[in-house]
């Protein structure tokens, strides 16, 4: 195996796509995050039921803050914001998942109503240009339900391959669910930018 040194590293924010900006996420985006969190069509693949705003004030309060990458199992969720008028359209997170091997995991929520206009592929881009180029990793991974097309889809117009359909792999909402694993390696991705 290569020798890995692990990279403590601190992205400069905003991360700027063309039409889009990451940016850490804040308190102030409750208002945003709550609202995503009571949608019924955003929470349907997500392990939790829609919240209270309370429940989505708590779940802020724990990533508000992560800005950074320390360690293995450091996660950092970033706001996604239209860059043309700065509202929040949703978040997107990047997980180092292990040292080890070098890997690591993203994911993204759209609201609706800025659906299919190719904004969580570009966000999630911009996420797998940090984890092969800042963090260095070897592979990324994204997992959803099998049922959420419209995820798969983002992860194929990324140039993931799908790995893995694992059947009823997990009890979610009181059902037994399937889930896809897609993935990239450093060099397919790096073929693809060069490309």
């Amino acid at each position: 195996m290569p020798t890995y040194a692990p990279r403590v590293f601190t992205p400069d924010l905003p991360i700027l796509t063309e039409r889009l900006a990451l940016r850490a996420i804040r308190t102030t985006d409750l208002d945003v995050y709550a609202e995503l969190n009571t949608i019924p069509e955003v929470v349907r693949y997500l392990y939790w039921d829609v919240l209270a705003r309370e429940e989505s004030a708590q779940k802020l309060s724990r990533i508000v803050g992560r800005t950074g990458f320390a360690s293995e199992g450091d996660s950092v969720v970033f706001a996604v914001e239209l860059r043309e008028t700065g509202e929040m359209i949703g978040d997107v997170v990047l997980v180092w998942t292990s040292t080890a091997h070098q890997s690591g995991e993203v994911g993204y929520v759209i609201h609706p109503c800025h659906a299919r206009r190719g904004y969580a592929t570009e966000a999630t881009r911009a996420l797998l240009t940090l984890g092969f180029e800042a963090l260095a990793l070897h592979r990324i991974v994204a997992r959803a339900d099998a049922r959420n097309t419209a995820s798969t889809r983002v992860m194929e117009n990324l140039g993931m391959r799908r790995e893995a359909l694992l059947c009823q792999n997990e009890w979610v909402k009181g059902e037994w669910t399937d889930e896809v694993v897609y993935a990239i390696l450093e060099d397919e991705w790096r073929a693809q930018a060069d490309g």
